[in-house]
């Protein structure tokens, strides 16, 4: 039988500079997954931005949305050439 695992689960960007975190995703839809959801919350936490880099045709879920709306200034979508 698993047991859980105390330890609790990390994520790291794609790059970091001194005022973004940069998450670089190839999908059609983004939703707000453990990764982004700690991704944001840690740059919430140093005054940063959430830079997402997506294609152009990436559509934001739902869940991207509404976290996006409860972080007003911290997500930001940036779209791959």
């Amino acid at each position: 039988m698993n047991q859980p695992n105390p330890e609790p689960r990390g994520t790291r960007p794609d790059a970091e500079t001194a005022e973004a975190i940069i998450l670089v995703k190839n999908v059609g839809c983004l939703r707000a997954t453990y990764q982004v959801r700690l991704l944001a919350l840690r740059a919430a936490a140093e005054g940063r931005r959430l830079v997402l880099r997506v294609p152009p045709r990436c559509r934001f879920d739902g869940t991207l949305l509404g976290l996006s709306a409860a972080l007003p200034r911290v997500i930001a979508r940036e779209d791959l050439p």
